[in-house]
């Protein structure tokens, strides 16, 4: 069934972090290592993602998203992504919207080449990253499947045609074989 999806941001504002009201509802707790990971990428950085709030009946916001980005510096200027929600849809932003992101699978791969292609020299993103990854694999150890034995040889080709006429014959021969280049 399709039903329309509405489009609830009303606007943006920048807005002194303190002056933003925390949900008493706010479930999420944030240790140690994650606020010195959030202190790092703003130094390496600096600030990234605009938070996110509605407004009350007297003109105040209301954090959904973004207590501890609040908490970290209630002098900072930051921007904020205003909603135009009820205290019911509110609630069930804030149940929805942090685990929605953590139900995402990681490609590891991908994962393992961007933490390499990633220098930092912050400690604490670096343990934040590690500390993600094993979450990852607490979270899905099914990831952790054993790897079949295969014995592989790899043919370096003078160039692309040479690699293309090798992939042919080698296939005509009814053996797997793919294309890689560095």
């Amino acid at each position: 069934m399709y039903f329309p999806i509405r489009n609830r941001i009303k606007s943006h504002r920048r807005v002194r972090a303190g002056d933003l009201v925390p949900h008493e509802w706010n479930f999420r707790l944030h240790p140690e290592l994650q606020k010195a990971a959030l202190q790092a990428i703003y130094e390496e950085v600096g600030f990234a993602r605009s938070l996110l709030a509605y407004e009350l009946t007297d003109g105040r916001l209301k954090l959904l998203d973004g207590h501890l980005r609040r908490d970290l510096d209630p002098n900072m200027e930051v921007d904020v992504e205003i909603l135009d929600v009820t205290d019911d849809e509110a609630r069930k932003l804030l149940l929805t919207i942090d685990p929605l992101a953590a139900l995402a699978e990681t490609q590891e791969q991908l994962h393992r080449r961007l933490l390499e292609q990633t220098p930092t020299d912050s400690d604490a993103l670096v343990l934040a990253w590690q500390s993600a990854a094993a979450e990852v694999l607490e979270r899905e150890p099914d990831r952790l499947v054993a790897i079949p034995e295969q014995f592989l040889i790899l043919v370096t080709c003078r160039d692309e045609k040479q690699q293309v006429e090798l992939l042919g014959r080698f296939g005509a021969e009814g053996l797997e074989c793919k294309a890689m280049m560095t």
